[in-house]
This record gives C-alpha cells, sequence and structure tokens, in this order.
C-alpha cells in the first residue's frame, strides 16, 4: 500500500484552556490537491503551522512522507515549502536576494539556474532587482509563489495563493500550480477563501468550524449533499448552521470537548 505523502491523526492544539485544534484526521496522496477551508477562527491556520513544525501539536500524529515530523523534521523539511502573501518577505532585499537566501537555504546546487527558471515560469523578469518591499501586492504573491518552489517541494502548503492578484494573472497562476503538480507529483494542501478556485483546482475539501473538520469530500460530492449549485453556498451553510452534515468518522458532534478528553 502507498502511504500518504500528508497523515495527519487525532490531531490538537491547545493554548491554555483553549482548543484551537480538535482531534482532526486525514491524509492526501501525492499528485492530490486538497482545500482546508473554514472561516476565521476555523483552526486552518494552527493546522498549517503544525505541518509545519512550527507549532508542537498538543496530542496526534503527523508524517509527512513518512516521516513523524515531530521526532524526525529535518529528515523531511527539505522537501516541503509554504506559500503566503501574507507573510513578508526581507523588504530591503532585492527579489533576487531573496530567492538566493532560499536556494542557500534548501541546499539548491545550482541556485542561480533555479532562479533564472522561476523568473521565466512566473514572469518575474521585471522586477527580479528591485526591493521586494517595492513590489505591488500582486508582485509579491508571485514571488511567494516563486520562493515556496525553490526546492521543488513534493508537499506544498499554499495560503491564499492568488490573493492580490488580478482575474488573469490568477489564472495563470493556477494553471501554473496545477502543471507543477502534475509534472512533480506534489501534494497541495490550499487554504482559500477563493470557492470558484477551490471548485477548479482541488480534488477534495475539508470543511472546518471551530477547530473540528465537520464535513469532506469532493467538490462534487459537498454540492450533491448540500443541494446546492457552488462551493460557496456550502461554506455559508456551514458557516451560519444552516446544515447539519455527519462529522468525521461518523462521531457525533462534541461541542463540550474538554482539554482532559485529549
Amino acid at each position: 500500500m502507498i502511504q500518504p505523502s500528508i497523515d495527519v491523526k487525532n490531531l490538537s492544539k491547545a493554548y491554555d484552556d483553549v482548543l484551537a485544534v480538535k482531534s482532526i484526521s486525514f491524509s492526501i496522496k501525492a499528485g492530490e490537491t486538497v482545500a482546508l477551508l473554514g472561516g476565521n477562527g476555523a483552526g486552518k491556520t494552527t493546522t498549517i503551522s503544525m505541518l509545519l513544525g512550527i507549532l508542537l501539536p498538543t496530542a496526534g500524529s503527523i508524517r509527512l512522507l513518512g516521516e513523524d515530523i515531530i521526532e524526525n523534521r529535518f529528515r523531511v523539511m527539505h522537501r516541503i515549502n509554504f506559500s503566503s502573501p501574507y507573510v513578508d518577505l526581507p523588504r530591503r532585499l532585492t527579489v533576487r536576494q531573496n530567492l538566493m537566501f532560499f536556494c542557500r537555504l534548501y541546499g539548491i546546487v545550482n541556485a542561480k539556474e533555479r532562479i533564472m527558471v522561476l523568473c521565466e515560469e512566473l514572469d518575474l523578469y521585471e522586477f527580479i532587482d528591485r526591493p521586494t518591499g517595492s513590489l505591488s501586492s500582486g508582485q509579491k504573491t508571485r514571488v511567494s509563489v516563486a520562493k515556496a518552489l525553490v526546492n521543488e517541494p513534493e508537499i506544498l502548503l499554499l495560503d491564499e495563493p492568488t490573493a492580490s492578484l488580478d482575474p488573469d494573472t490568477a489564472d495563470w497562476v493556477r494553471s501554473y500550480l496545477k502543471d507543477y503538480q502534475s509534472r512533480k507529483q506534489a501534494a497541495i494542501l490550499l487554504a482559500s477563501h477563493n470557492m470558484s478556485e477551490v471548485e477548479r483546482i482541488c480534488d477534495n475539501v475539508l470543511m472546518m468550524k471551530l477547530g473540528r473538520i465537520v464535513d469532506q469530500g469532493t467538490p462534487s460530492e459537498l454540492l450533491h449533499r448540500y443541494s446546492r449549485t457552488n462551493l460557496e453556498e456550502v461554506f455559508l451553510d456551514i458557516a451560519r448552521d444552516r446544515a447539519s452534515p455527519d462529522i468525521q468518522d461518523g462521531d457525533p458532534p462534541r461541542d463540550n470537548l474538554e482539554l482532559g478528553d485529549l
């Protein structure tokens, strides 16, 4: 049996007496794109931070590419990368200098050649030698995507990858990411508020609310289950308690989950 690229089991994170993530489980195969959806405070950022090894879980396990990242994080982190337009790169460094820094961080042997490939593929030539802090929001987003691909990762964690991009550029970036995934068979976990984007590029969807996965399935399965025509309507049904789908694995809702349950 082929192991999943991302395998999360009973993952929880507590801050003092607040449970931000409540015993969630999911897996993502190589070559699969999965969306992690939910409103503000649903637990998406906390979940991604645990996958990146930035936060330690309170309970549960995370295996990436077969490695337990709590025990063996440094065996696998060079094969993973992350992109978010909300995480600033050093503003005084040029785009080229920033990309060179991350190439060295990931041990890229032919760093100059890799940067030139990314410049061509993501159309960065116009501002490659400009300070990153002087770029427009859309340009910074493209640089963030380039940074996430310097090491040709096998796992790619994306937070709003097309934020601040005009529709034409956003469509181009989505197509580029799908092509990259097809070529490299990368596993992608995507957090997005763009429901049409999710419908277009995601194989499966995880719906989070109050730290729990409250529903999951392919976009078409969710549309059928909620009798809706688009994922935005499904999202609103869940966010506004207009529907009560089954909790993951058939478990009953446990809104009164306590730290002692972990």
